[in-house]
This record gives C-alpha cells, sequence and structure tokens, in this order.
C-alpha cells in the first residue's frame, strides 16, 4: 500500500494488505457492524411484539376483580378451668358375718362294725342334739337361740335314706345285668358246646330260629325259674333250658353299686346249614 493511502485506508485494509481478502475473514470483519445492527433491530422488534400483545390482552380480559380481605375482631372469651374429677366414694364396710350356729351332722343309722365307723360318721348322743341344729356338717358355734343359721354351701352331699336289704325282691331292669362267667365269648363257647351234642336231633326236627330264655339269678349268681319264652316245646327250647340249669354260677346283676336279684334274658339263635 502506498504511504499516501494509509491515512484514508481503514484499519481491515492495514491489516489484511497484502493478504488473500476473499478467503471469508476479511468479509465476515468488514459486514460485522451491519450485522449486528440488524440483530439489535430485530430483538428490539419481538420485544415490542411481546410487550403490544400483553397489553391487548390485558385489555380483552376486562378489569379485575379486587379482593377483599376482611378482618374480624377477635373475642377473647372467659376460659374456665376443668374441674379435678372427683373419685367415686368408697363402699360400704362389709358387715360383720353372722355368729356361727352350732350344727351336727345327721348320720343314717346303719349296722357295721365298730372298726369300719369312722369318726365323722359316728351317731351324736341325743342329749348333743337337743341344742344343735340338724344339718349335712358338723360345726362349732353358738347355741341356736333364734338366730337364722347362715346357708350352707350345697357340695352334693344327700342325707339319704337308711337302704332296705330286701333279699327276695327280683329286679326287672338293673343298672349292670347278670353275665355268665368270662362273658359272651364264653357263653357262645359253652352253648355251641351243648347245641353239638344233639345236633342230629336238632336237624331231624327241622326247626331253626331264635330261642329266648329267661331265669333268675340270685345275688350269690344261682340259677332259678329258667324257661323258654318263644319256641316253647322244640327240642332247641329244651337243650337251652338244661344248658342253663346245668351250667355254672352266672356274675350276680348290680344296681346302686350292690348285687341284687334280677331276671335275665339270653337269646340263643340256632340255623340249619343248607346242603
Amino acid at each position: 500500500m502506498d504511504v499516501s493511502k494509509i491515512p484514508s485506508a481503514s484499519l481491515l485494509d492495514i491489516i489484511f494488505e497484502g493478504r488473500n481478502k476473499s478467503y471469508g475473514a476479511y468479509e465476515l470483519r468488514t459486514k460485522y457492524n451491519k450485522r449486528l445492527t440488524t440483530a439489535l433491530i430485530i430483538t428490539a422488534s419481538l420485544a415490542v411484539l411481546i410487550m403490544l400483545i400483553s397489553i391487548l390482552g390485558a385489555k380483552f380480559e376486562g378489569p379485575k376483580k379486587a379482593v377483599v380481605i376482611e378482618a374480624k375482631d377477635v373475642e377473647l372469651t372467659n376460659v374456665q378451668e376443668e374441674k379435678p374429677i372427683e373419685p367415686p366414694p368408697p363402699p360400704p364396710p362389709k358387715p360383720p358375718d353372722p355368729p356361727k350356729i352350732e350344727m351336727a351332722k345327721f348320720t343314717p343309722p346303719k349296722v357295721v362294725k365298730d372298726e369300719e365307723v369312722q369318726p365323722e360318721e359316728e351317731m351324736k348322743e341325743i342329749e348333743e342334739l337337743k341344742e344343735a341344729t340338724i344339718s349335712t356338717i358338723n360345726q362349732e358355734g353358738i347355741k341356736d337361740l333364734g338366730i337364722v343359721a347362715p346357708p350352707v354351701e350345697d357340695k352334693g352331699g344327700v342325707v339319704a335314706a337308711p337302704v332296705v336289704d330286701d333279699e327276695d325282691k327280683v329286679f326287672q331292669k338293673v343298672e349292670i345285668e347278670a353275665k355268665f362267667p368270662g362273658g359272651d365269648k364264653a357263653w357262645s363257647k359253652y352253648i355251641s358246646r351243648e347245641i353239638n351234642r344233639y345236633i342230629d336231633e336238632l336237624q331231624d326236627a327241622g326247626k331253626a330260629g331264635t330261642c329266648v330264655v329267661q331265669f333268675i339269678v340270685d345275688r350269690e349268681g344261682n340259677i332259678s325259674e329258667v324257661e323258654a319264652l318263644t319256641m316253647k316245646g322244640t327240642k332247641l327250647a329244651e337243650i337251652c333250658v338244661n344248658a342253663i340249669k346245668r351250667g355254672p354260677k352266672w356274675t350276680p346283676a348290680e344296681q346302686n353299686g350292690r348285687k341284687v336279684k334280677a331276671y335275665r334274658k339270653q337269646p340263643v339263635t340256632f340255623q340249619i346249614a343248607e346242603e
């Protein structure tokens, strides 16, 4: 560049003197101010447009309603202090127990050996019972002078009447029936043996069925009054009656925990085998 052109040349011309200006850097630096101005104008235009949109939108929405805040005075009421809950009064004291009344246990008369008598079952003398209250227990206390005795707790004790031992009474129904010694199996074995002794006669008679034999077993197990209730007059009834009469003693029946004399009905079934 000539020295005379330097004062009128721009800074870019001086910097790019002797260089390739068509490379692109020269053009970018030359048009920098123009691009900057264009960007500022576009930014300002967008800002103005946004403001106009906001203003127009506010006008179309109409006036905003004012929010009214009411301030109310707070009134403080008198706070009442809660009274403590008083505990309930204590229950009244338990009245004293009535005085114990002298009581004497009633013991039913029973003839037993002296060594078998228990102290609590010993019968009281008549003089001891004159001023004592008859009860189911023995209790020491004051004499009964018109004072009502307290109720006695019932523990299941019952003053039983003396048992009348009637040896001649024959019971129709008992708690435990008389049975053949050894039980049902021993009875089946015994009666089967007796029937087999006369099996030919039974088959010839041709009478099959069940024969019910009734008899009495006394307290010692002895058998009496043997009779057939069904199939009377048949060979089977005869064999059954004779077998019971000739048989051993039976175990006696029991009623209320003691051996008694009672009836016993024993069925015997005989069937003829088909050939």
